[in-house]
């Protein structure tokens, strides 16, 4: 399969992103060195601008490692970035919360994106009966 071509454009000076063969998304750096407090709310700059394919937005989530080594939450729980954002000074961020302070180096890996295709134009139709069997309510599967 042709691999899609993807436009970035560098904003800061940080390490260019690596895409690693055997993994599905790809880890992005933190642009400076960025000093938390427990309970500071920040917007880490990420160093980069990007023009996503038509048809695909950018879904960002945070490393798996980097709750461990940081103590920060991603702000949002999950980032999504659609395709208009892309322009020369549209620089990503990851928005996080510190739960201990801590110290975040100047092109650490700490968050990753995958990209996703771009929902399809949706009607919801209004009815009186689904006509499915109740699975058992949130939270059922596999408790029987």
């Amino acid at each position: 399969m042709e691999p899609l071509k993807i436009r970035i454009k560098y904003l800061r000076d940080i390490d260019p992103i690596e895409l690693f063969p055997n993994g599905d998304w790809i880890d992005l750096r933190c642009a400076e060195r960025t000093v938390l407090r427990k309970g500071d709310y920040r917007l880490i700059p990420l160093g980069f601008a990007l023009q996503l394919p038509e048809g695909f937005l950018a879904v960002m989530a945070p490393r798996s490692s980097t709750f461990r080594r940081h103590g920060v939450l991603m702000a949002s729980s999950i980032g999504i970035i659609d395709e208009s954002y892309c322009g020369d000074n549209d620089e990503w961020h990851f928005p996080v919360y510190a739960t201990r302070d801590t110290v975040i180096k100047k092109n650490e890996r700490i968050c990753q994106f995958n990209l996703a295709r771009k929902q399809p134009p949706v009607e919801l139709v209004v009815v009186e009966h689904l006509g499915n069997p109740d699975r058992g309510g949130l939270g059922s599967t596999g408790t029987m």
